[in-house]
C-alpha cells in the first residue's frame, strides 16, 4: 500500500492516493536524470536555462490558485497564505534567472607567483536528489530546484508523502516550461528506496529540508559513499525583546513571528526571551493578541491559522505540551486540541531541565522565558541543541549588533520579522543543518569550483 495520500486535515478525507514507484521505474527516473545532465545541460548556456527557470516562475504566478488550493487540501494552509507561498516560489525562480549568470560567471584568482592566469569556473556536479517538506511544499522545492537547475545539476524530487499532489503539479510546471524529461524528475520513493539513489553512483548529491531524524539519517548514509549533503533542519528561534518605543507593536511582531503557517515554520520564532522590565507587560499582551487568533477552516480568505497538517502532527503537539506541564512550566493560555486543530498556546516557567526547553514545538505553542539583562537574554537563547534563526528587538544600534554576534544561529533579524528573500541566505548552524540555500550562497553548495591554471 502506498504511503502518498492527499489527507485533508481540516476534514480527516482522504482524497486521493498515489503508487509508490517500483524499484524499474527508479531506475529508470535515475538513468534519466543522468543522461540529460550528460547530454541536455552540456549543451545548453547558463541564459538558456535560466530562460527554462524564469518560465517555471512566471507558471508558478499563473497558477496560483490551483497551485494553492492544493496544499490546503494536502496540509491545511490557509488560503491566502497558499497564494503568497506560490507568488514567492515565482519570486525565487525569478532572482535566480535574473542573477545566475553573474553567479557562475568566471572569478579570476591573483597569483602570488609565476607567469600566466588562474580562474575559478563553476560546473554542474550532476544528478542530485532533493528531499522536501510539508510545510512549505513549493517555496521548499523552488530554493533548491531554481539555482541547481540553471547550474546544469539534473533533479529527482522526493516530496513528502501527504504532498503527492503538490508534487505532481510542479513537475507539471517544469515539463510545460520546457525542460526535457529527465531535467527534473518526480519520484514518489519510499525510505528503502531513498537510500538505494543516495548509494547510486549516478547521484553526486543530497539536500534534505525537514526533521533532525532524517537529517541524520540522510547524513549518515551520504557520508558512507562520500556525497555531498545540505541538510535545512529545525529550529527553536528566541525573539529577543530588550527594549522597545512600542509594546504593541513589538507585541504584534511576536504574534506574527510565531503564527506564521500556523506555526510549522523551522525558522519561526518560539521562544520569546523578554528582559525584567518588561516582562509582564509584554506576556499580557502577548497572550492577548495570541488569544484573538481562533483556528478556523483553511478555505476562508479570512483564515489566519488553519489546523495542524496532519492529526498525527496535532497529537504530537499535544502531547508535548502536556509532558511540559508536567515538568513544572505554566499554561498560561490554550493547550486544546480539536482533531488537527490546535488552539494557540503560552507556556512559561520552563526551566532548563524541562524537556521542552530542548524540543521544537512546530505548531502554535509559544514559550516565554524572563531574562535578567542582555547577557542573560543571550544565554538563555543560545541554550538550544538549535540554531536557525534569531530575532532581537530593541531601541540601541549597537546593543543589536553586539546581541546578533553573541547569538549562535545562521540568521539574525533585527526589529523585523517575516522578513526572508530570495536574495537572502538561508541555512543554520549545530543542529539546526548545515549549508546554506537562496542568494548568491543559494548557487554555490552543487557546483564544482574547478580552477584552470593557465602558464
Amino acid at each position: 500500500m502506498s504511503n502518498y495520500a492527499v489527507v485533508n486535515p481540516a476534514t480527516g478525507e482522504t482524497v486521493t492516493t498515489y503508487p509508490t514507484i517500483t524499484d524499474a521505474e527508479l531506475d529508470a527516473a535515475i538513468a534519466s536524470a543522468d543522461e540529460t545532465q550528460r547530454t541536455w545541460s552540456r549543451t545548453t548556456t547558463v541564459e538558456e536555462r535560466a530562460a527554462l527557470v524564469r518560465r517555471v516562475g512566471e507558471l508558478h504566478v499563473e497558477r496560483r490558485q490551483e497551485l494553492a488550493e492544493i496544499i490546503v487540501r494536502e496540509m491545511g494552509k490557509p488560503i491566502e497564505q497558499a497564494l503568497a507561498e506560490a507568488d514567492f516560489a515565482g519570486d525565487i525562480y525569478t532572482y535566480y534567472a535574473d542573477h545566475a549568470a553573474d553567479f557562475l560567471k568566471d572569478e579570476n584568482v591573483e597569483l602570488l607567483a609565476g607567469d600566466g592566469s588562474a580562474i575559478i569556473r563553476r560546473n554542474a556536479l550532476g544528478v542530485l536528489l532533493g528531499i522536501m517538506p510539508w510545510n512549505f511544499p513549493y517555496y521548499q522545492v523552488a530554493r533548491f530546484a531554481g539555482p541547481n537547475l540553471i547550474i546544469g545539476n539534473t533533479i529527482l524530487l522526493k516530496h513528502a508523502e501527504q504532498c503527492p499532489e503538490s508534487a505532481a503539479a510542479i513537475e507539471q510546471i517544469m515539463r510545460d516550461a520546457g525542460f526535457p524529461a529527465g531535467a527534473y524528475v518526480n519520484i514518489y520513493a519510499s525510505h528503502d528506496q531513498i537510500e538505494k539513489v543516495i548509494a547510486d553512483p549516478r547521484v553526486q548529491g543530497v539536500s534534505l529540508t525537514g526533521s533532525e531524524r532524517a537529517g541524520a539519517a540522510v547524513a549518515e548514509i551520504a557520508g558512507r559513499h562520500l556525497k555531498k549533503v545540505v541538510l535545512e533542519l529545525g529550529g527553536s528561534d528566541p525573539f529577543i525583546l530588550l527594549s522597545t518605543d512600542d509594546l504593541d507593536a513589538a507585541a504584534q511582531a511576536a504574534v506574527d513571528a510565531r503564527l506564521d503557517n500556523s506555526g510549522q515554520s523551522c525558522n519561526a520564532a518560539k521562544r520569546f526571551i523578554v528582559v525584567d522590565e518588561l516582562y509582564e507587560p509584554f506576556l499580557e499582551k502577548f497572550t492577548a493578541k495570541l488569544a484573538e487568533v481562533e483556528a478556523s477552516d483553511p478555505t476562508s480568505p479570512d483564515s489566519a491559522l488553519g489546523p495542524l497538517s496532519s492529526l498525527k502532527a496535532a497529537e504530537n503537539l499535544d502531547e508535548q505540551v502536556k509532558r511540559a506541564v508536567e515538568h513544572g512550566a505554566k499554561l498560561v493560555r490554550g493547550g486544546i486540541r480539536d482533531g488537527a486543530f490546535f488552539q494557540t498556546t503560552v507556556l512559561t516557567d520552563v526551566t532548563p531541565d524541562n524537556p521542552a526547553s530542548k524540543e521544537e514545538f512546530f505548531g502554535p505553542v509559544a514559550q516565554v522565558y524572563r531574562a535578567a539583562d542582555e547577557s542573560d537574554a543571550v544565554r538563555i537563547a543560545n541554550d538550544t541543541p538549535y540554531g536557525l534563526g534569531s530575532y532581537v528587538y530593541t531601541t540601541d544600534e549597537e546593543q543589536a549588533l553586539r546581541v546578533a554576534d553573541g547569538i549562535e544561529a545562521g540568521m539574525v533579524f533585527v526589529n523585523v520579522v517575516l522578513a526572508d528573500g530570495a536574495e537572502l541566505p538561508f541555512g543554520g548552524v549545530k543542529r539546526s543543518g548545515s549549508g546554506r540555500e537562496l542568494g548568491r550562497f543559494g548557487a554555490d553548495e552543487f557546483v564544482n569550483k574547478k580552477l584552470i591554471r593557465i602558464g
